[in-house]
């Protein structure tokens, strides 16, 4: 029989397959229980005691002692009972030790497949558990092959998924070449475990600096955020809990050592590290760099800022095709739209001569009315006194004068456009020639 070397089986796949041993027995017991009813019928009570000191399997089929036996799988009668235990009596369960070998080939063969497969699943389950607290981390392994772009990496125990969309354009493997990546996802479903990983992931990034810098492994460089464009540009916004030590400098190590280390395995993508800064007006600033910044212009109810550079540093700031802006906004979370000086003092320049068309408006209300966001007649009659008075200087008396010479102004904006047609028919009409009617 195939029970007899159970205890090397037992701790052999334990120790390969890193499958806790009680796992293993429990799994045993059951498929030598359910070999057992095939032989003794599906009704049988079976009980299966594995002894981990000996090795020994011990299997008891339990009967009831009856006085008249009508189900022979389930009863036994009094007299066959008292043979195994003297004191038994109507009613008692007996346990009766089974000779494994009476299962015969078939029932063995049966336990041995339900073995393999609970052995199967039991690895499934030890996989999955392995790695489902292990998500975000980095990871190294072999690829295997290549299946229509997707990657396949051995990591050992098990081979993971790197999808075409997960990693790095322009980047090339071959079968048998080791390569880093992130565990984005672990899933379980019937065929095992199924381990995603990316290579564009902005936590790949910042996973590969913490591999590069002790300071952030020891908690006195913080990663306060990250952003990408896979392949072409990414950036990483740091700060240090230590008044001493320069967060920026130590993400790039002596001689810039260590940025080049994280910029060698992203297959040159182009690093910008980024002093985070408390003031959000401050971190749009350092996240634009090396761009110039003239002034910025905050609306937080829309989290969104206007950020003003100087009409040569325009480009720099907005960057190739919009990267740099693009990855300003992502880093620090806030909207950004650049516009150079030029262009901002053109459009000032129009809205303070659209407010000082109101009689009770000068130079110095109209910029702090624009800087309150007041920036149109129209704006201005819609608003409510309340929103006007919040304008530094601003009594109930002025704020209800300039709404109702607003609100003038744009009534007879109106009242001209409506006169305007019939003039132009008038002087068209005037300007045509008299003309005999034809019949």
């Amino acid at each position: 029989m195939m029970f007899n070397e159970i205890k090397r089986v037992i701790d052999q796949v334990s120790r390969d397959k890193g499958i806790d041993s009680s796992v293993l027995i429990k799994t045993i017991e059951e498929a030598i229980a359910s070999a057992a009813r095939k032989k003794l019928g599906p009704h049988a009570e079976i009980e299966v005691q594995y002894k981990p000191v000996t090795g020994e399997i011990e299997v008891f089929q339990f009967k009831e002692v009856v006085t008249k036996v009508t189900d022979p799988a389930t009863q036994i009668n009094l007299a066959e009972g008292r043979e195994l235990d003297p004191e038994c009596e109507p009613g008692d369960s007996l346990g009766i030790k089974m000779d494994t070998a009476l299962f015969g080939r078939i029932a063995a063969q049966s336990a041995k497949q339900v073995i393999i497969q609970k052995m199967k699943d039991a690895e499934k389950d030890a996989v999955y558990e392995g790695f489902i607290n292990r998500k975000g981390e980095i990871i190294n392994g072999i690829v295997q092959r290549i299946d229509r772009g997707d990657i396949i990496v051995n990591l050992g125990q098990t081979d993971a998924l790197l999808p075409a969309r997960e990693q790095i354009p322009r980047e090339i493997y071959r079968r048998g070449d080791r390569i880093r990546a992130n565990i984005m996802k672990v899933l379980h479903d019937a065929r095992g475990p199924q381990i995603v990983l990316t290579r564009t992931h902005p936590s790949f990034l910042i996973n590969l600096f913490k591999a590069e810098v002790p300071e952030i492994n020891e908690g006195i460089v913080l990663i306060q955020a990250a952003a990408r464009e896979p392949g072409s540009r990414g950036k990483i916004a740091v700060s240090s809990i230590e008044m001493g030590i320069d967060p920026v400098g130590a993400c790039v190590g002596v001689k810039g050592n260590r940025v080049q280390n994280v910029v060698q395995e992203l297959r040159g993508e182009k690093i910008d590290i980024i002093a985070w800064d408390m003031d959000q007006a401050k971190f749009v600033c350092n996240a634009l760099a090396p761009a110039e910044i003239a002034r910025v212009i905050i609306d937080e109810d829309n989290k969104s800022m206007e950020v003003i550079v100087p009409t040569e540093s325009l480009s720099i700031a907005i960057g190739k095709k919009g990267q740099n802006v693009r990855l300003a906004s992502k880093l620090t979370g806030w909207r950004l739209d650049v516009i150079s000086e030029e262009k901002y003092s053109k459009a000032l320049k129009e809205g303070y001569d659209a407010l000082m068309i109101l009689p009770s408006i000068g130079m110095v209300l109209a910029e702090k009315l624009y800087e309150h966001g007041f920036v149109s007649p129209e704006i201005i009659r819609d608003a409510s006194t309340d929103d006007l008075m919040a304008v530094e200087g601003m009594t109930l008396e002025d704020a209800e004068k300039i709404i109702q010479e607003s609100a003038a102004l744009l009534d007879q904006e109106i009242d001209d456009t409506d006169q305007e047609p019939e003039e132009n028919i008038i002087q068209e009409s005037a300007s045509l020639p008299d003309q005999e009617t034809k019949e």
